[in-house]
């Protein structure tokens, strides 16, 4: 074999090798996930949970109760962001609540989120908004970081014409969270915290 033919053995050779390092490396560059953005420009799923309250500081009906755990999913704690609204579309109260992992908080209606709200009102019905959160311990719920995935149910106080209150239990409601409901209740969130004297602070409850 002369000089030359081992010459140009050795040049394809080396191609055939460089070819299959550009080749990894576009493959392992194309596997690399992308890096989080925020905020997000699509919906973020399983961090947007909703649900009613009814006949709450209602006298002779029982006390509505909301349950919330974290499965542990997300790698460790996460807060449960919590907004209050009444009829109205009003956020009246709100607060952040951390779950260790496994955890169940237990939440009264009456007690933990309805007992001071922004405005000198009683409320009666309305509608529970829950940001699943990083942050935790601290959980302010003027700064949500949306992270997968707390789980809720809650019960409601149901009173029909004619007959006499009982309760039914649901499971929180999946929706879906754009960066401009997050900003939204954020706002508000800060303004009661900032501005309205320890009213419209809800609490959270036992466990957790």
């Amino acid at each position: 074999m002369n000089r030359t033919r081992i010459s140009r053995l050795l040049t394809l050779t080396a191609l055939a090798v460089l070819g299959v390092v550009l080749s990894s490396s576009i493959i392992w560059a194309q596997a690399t996930p992308p890096a989080v953005i925020w905020p997000p420009t699509t919906p973020l799923a399983d961090t947007f949970k909703v649900t009613y309250f009814s006949n709450a500081n209602t006298a002779g009906v029982p006390d509505g109760t909301v349950y919330l755990t974290n499965p542990g999913t997300s790698g460790g704690s996460i807060c449960a962001m919590i907004y209050v609204l009444d009829p109205n579309q009003e956020l009246l109260q709100c607060c952040g609540c951390s779950l260790t992992p496994d955890s169940l908080s237990t939440i009264s209606v009456n007690n933990n989120l309805t007992r001071s709200p922004l405005v000198p009102e009683v409320l009666t019905f309305g509608t529970i908004k829950i940001i699943s959160s990083s942050g935790a311990p601290t959980c302010n719920p003027s700064k949500p970081v949306p992270t997968p995935a707390v789980r809720g149910w809650g019960t409601h106080i149901q009173i029909p014409t004619g007959f006499g209150p009982y309760v039914t239990e649901t499971d929180f409601q999946d929706a879906t969270l754009s960066s401009t409901e997050v900003s939204h209740l954020a706002s508000l969130c800060k303004s009661i915290l900032d501005n309205a004297s320890g009213y419209g602070i809800c609490t959270c409850g036992t466990g957790g």
